[in-house]
């Protein structure tokens, strides 16, 4: 008999019920677990969703041997050190996009997964919808022409939402809202990009509220991609060429593709499929690459992830938005770098006494050897005296 893959959802949030929304209606899989670290919560959660189990940590969840597949939907902030603890207990995971604060904590867990031969793989649904194929055998087709510029989208008035506004959750527009756009870009253009120049408007604490975002390809192409929580915006993606230009409307679940000639005119449409959220093509594919025994997704590969993740980073240095745990490190950093300079500096300090200290020594030394030659030489000088004044008695005897 057939078994269901058995999901355990890591936290309660919105997110969260949107995945046990569509797993609940799919088929081969089933939501078996879910665990907040509030108990009342999980319970509460697990009542609204049918859901058979429910746990007080994330650990238990973990620990179910029944849950084959954990979905990690807790905020940025928390996504490392989630994810590290599903992978260290052999599950296999994936996990909300932005998938981690910045690149280095997303190459950390790939190689957590690597050692533990388990499967992982960013939650960027936008990669697996069927639209997404639809925009791509658009293109191959030729028939705007040559692509010279891409834009997008996508901003929502939720300036006020703290997964937003706090920089020890991983906030700002650009990991919540501009990773959509950078995908897009991706999707259309490809990651061989050359140049990066952006600004941002940001928050009382650091966090970047608004980006605009200009791309250069080595090929000349450009993209030009906006992001906003301080307004709603048109959510749109712009794909212009030689002989026309292409119009994707919600550039993260897109829900139609209009094509125009240079006259302006519409000679495509393609309207979004029904759906049940639009998560489960990403549940399919994930399911369908763990049953081939594959490690990640041909859809979402970690290349991917950490290509867009490392322009991420690139665009937060240059406005200056850094995350509370990203400060303490550096702060930590400087701090033994300090430290090690001191000690450093110490040493030195010590090395130069034992070096005088030394040298003291060897004059010292060096001046006992002249004391002790001198009395050596005195007394030889004495008996020699001696020696002298014996013969002259004995001559005078004789």
């Amino acid at each position: 008999m057939f078994e269901k893959t058995k999901v355990g959802i890591m936290g309660t949030g919105n997110i969260a019920g949107t995945m046990a929304t569509t797993i609940k209606g799919m088929r081969g899989v089933v939501c078996h677990a879910v665990g907040s670290r509030d108990l009342s919560r999980a319970e509460n959660f697990a009542s609204e969703y049918k859901i058979k189990n429910a746990y007080g940590s994330y650990e238990e969840l973990c620990n179910d041997p029944k849950v084959n597949l954990i979905y990690v939907a807790t905020p940025h902030s928390e996504h490392f050190e989630n994810v590290k603890l599903a992978l260290e207990h052999g599950k296999a995971v994936f996990c909300e996009k932005a998938f981690t604060l910045n690149e280095e904590q997303a190459k950390e867990l790939f190689k957590i997964a690597e050692e533990n031969d388990v499967f992982l793989a960013e939650a960027m649904w936008t990669r697996f919808i069927p639209l997404g194929t639809k925009l791509r055998e658009i293109l191959a087709s030729n028939v705007i022409g040559e692509i010279s510029l891409v834009t997008a989208d996508l901003s929502f008035n939720i300036a006020w939402k703290d997964r937003i506004k706090n920089p020890s959750l991983g906030g700002g527009a650009l990991l919540d809202l501009g990773v959509y756009g950078l995908t897009f870009a991706s999707m259309v253009l490809g990651d061989d990009v050359t140049d990066i120049v952006s600004l941002a408007t940001k928050n009382e604490d650091g966090m970047d509220m608004q980006d605009v975002i200009t791309l250069k390809y080595r090929t000349g192409q450009m993209a030009a991609i906006t992001c906003s929580a301080l307004s709603w915006g048109s959510n749109k993606g712009m794909i212009f060429g030689t002989n026309g230009h292409v119009e994707v409307d919600m550039i993260n679940n897109f829900e139609s593709i209009t094509v125009y000639d240079n006259a302006g005119s519409k000679i495509g449409f393609y309207k979004k499929e029904k759906q049940i959220t639009g998560y489960e093509y990403e549940v399919s594919s994930i399911m369908n690459a763990i049953s081939e025994g594959w490690k990640e997704c041909p859809e979402m590969p970690h290349a991917q992830t950490l290509k867009i993740l490392n322009m991420m980073d690139f665009i937060r240095k240059q406005n200056g938005v850094e995350f509370t745990q990203e400060k303490d490190a550096r702060i930590k950093a400087q701090d033994a770098e300090s430290n090690s300079e001191v000690q450093t500096e110490t040493d030195a300090q010590v090395e130069e006494q034992s070096k005088e200290q030394v040298e003291i020594a060897e004059v010292q030394v060096q001046t006992a050897d002249d004391a002790i030659v001198e009395v050596t030489n005195n007394e030889a000088t004495s008996d020699s005296e001696v020696a002298s004044e014996e013969v002259s008695k004995d001559n005078s005897v004789e």
